[in-house]
């Protein structure tokens, strides 16, 4: 573990590793697949607005329903190119055979007329059906909700930015801390929403609110773990031998709080774990979102977050557009 500032960056390309796969289904999926540009995640109705219909069939078995008929009944009763997924619910009376039907919105103005002409046509054609659940989410509502998901992202990032630049006011150069936990972080939001944009491709994962709440849930352990390291580095600042750089300083710091990181972390893990196993499925994409931005907040907090502060220290940048070696090489070099 002596070593892991001196490897920042093998630890650069193995989270571009991890994160290229999300972002090619995120940016380049989507125009290769369509021919237009487009982010390719897969919206809930929460973002894009429409209904969401569980339909059960008490008097059909699974095999027996065939998913463009029943497009063809919400079509003649006026809700044109539904999507529809066939499934099974656990009901009291044990498994029934179900549909998952997207469409556009009810009429503001005769909701219950809407519900109760395609209620009446699938019962003509399939006997005793019973609408389990309706979601229906107009435009007005879907837009605003975009909106806030957005604006609380950027918002709690730059509320983070300006706490931490503060709290870390007495170190030398304190919006350093403050901006290296935000690129950390959002290093972390970019991987959790390039897993949302390959999960939609392969298995048709949808992003809704509780996606953004995972989103903030990790934003906030992610920082929490930071923070941790950072102080150590600050602690370690201020009694700082005149030979010791301020790689070493940064090393040793992470040593010193790496079981504090961990062990911080399972807490959660061993909950969410439990929670995936024996929680309900409706939670599960949830869970599986937090999991994934637990590991990687924890990893973030350890090999990218200190290690930006050692590049911005040397300015390593200089030395990739040709300026000359970096206090970083010259320092490696001599020891």
């Amino acid at each position: 573990m002596k070593h892991i500032v001196r490897r920042r960056y093998w630890w650069f390309a193995l989270s571009t590793l991890f994160i290229l796969p999300g972002l090619y289904f995120l940016l380049l999926h989507p125009v290769i697949t369509t021919g237009q540009f487009r982010i390719g995640l897969r919206p809930s109705i929460d973002f894009t607005g429409g209904a969401i219909w569980e339909i059960h069939f008490r008097d059909q078995q699974f095999e027996q329903l065939v998913p463009e008929e029943i497009t063809q009944i919400y079509a003649a009763s006026g809700f044109e190119n539904a999507g529809v997924q066939l499934s099974r619910a656990e009901t009291t009376e044990g498994e029934v055979a179900a549909a998952i039907v997207r469409t556009k919105s009810l009429s503001p103005e005769r909701p219950e007329a809407d519900q109760q002409r395609v209620l009446d046509a699938l019962t003509a054609r399939y006997g005793a059906v019973e609408l389990a659940r309706l979601d229906n989410v107009g435009a007005t509502l879907s837009q605003e909700s975009t909106r806030n998901a957005v604006i609380a992202v950027i918002g709690a990032s730059l509320a983070i930015m300006l706490y931490l630049t503060w709290a870390f006011r007495q170190a030398p150069h304190p919006l350093r801390y403050g901006v290296c936990s935000v690129v950390a972080m959002l290093h972390d939001i970019v991987l959790m929403v390039g897993l949302a944009a390959l999960l939609g491709a392969f298995f048709a994962v949808e992003v809704d609110v509780l996606f953004v709440t995972a989103l903030l849930t990790i934003m906030a352990f992610s920082v929490h773990d930071k923070i941790v390291i950072f102080d150590r580095i600050r602690e370690n600042l201020l009694k700082r031998h005149p030979d010791e750089s301020f790689d070493e300083l940064v090393n040793l710091s992470i040593v010193q709080t790496l079981p504090r990181s961990i062990n911080t972390q399972l807490t959660p893990l061993y909950t969410l774990t439990a929670l995936l196993l024996f929680g309900g499925a409706s939670i599960q994409n949830f869970v599986i979102v937090q999991l994934i931005g637990l590991v990687s907040g924890t990893y973030s907090s350890i090999f990218i977050a200190p290690q930006l502060l050692v590049m911005w220290e040397h300015a390593e940048w200089k030395s990739w557009f040709g300026r000359g070696r970096s206090r970083g090489e010259e320092a490696s070099a001599t020891a």
